[in-house]
């Protein structure tokens, strides 16, 4: 079941900005994991993983470090949601419980703000297996709000 009916929904030009997040005219990280977003609301977003094999650790599973990315990456437009477009953020603080292991499938991750303060927010974010609906990994976020870039 998605959280993102207790969010509510962006003004048009904040949400078409930030649907497109990891699809940008250059290549930066997270499409090389091939993120993609499916919902963003304000304090809220839901982004999928699609399963690549190239994604997977010899052990036949979901390398940690991509299920950390998208524990990343889901805060990002729910942070953003509530700033212009000049604002920069970043992570500070992560902490990553990995919970079970994601095989052969998408991976659905759902990150959410829980409080802000002036320059600073925390998150929480949760991936679970797109078919399975396993719970995967949880993380706890702080990211750090800076001025408009001008």
């Amino acid at each position: 079941m998605s959280r993102a009916e207790g969010f509510a929904p962006l003004d048009d030009e904040r949400h078409a900005r930030w649907m497109k997040f990891a699809s940008w005219d250059r290549t930066y990280f997270p499409m090389l994991v091939g993120l993609t977003v499916e919902d963003v609301r304000t304090d809220y977003c839901r982004m999928r993983l699609p399963f690549r094999p190239e994604l997977e650790q010899p052990a036949g599973v979901v390398h940690g470090g991509a299920i950390a990315t998208i524990l990343d990456s889901v805060v990002v437009p729910a942070v953003g949601s509530a700033y212009t477009a000049e604002h920069r953020y970043s992570t500070v603080d992560m902490h990553v419980q990995y919970l079970s292991a994601l095989v052969q499938e998408d991976g659905i991750a759902e990150g959410w703000i829980v409080r802000r303060g002036r320059t600073t927010v925390f998150c929480e974010a949760e991936l679970t297996g797109a078919t399975s609906g396993k719970l995967i990994a949880r993380s706890l976020l702080t990211y750090n709000v800076g001025a408009p870039r001008t």
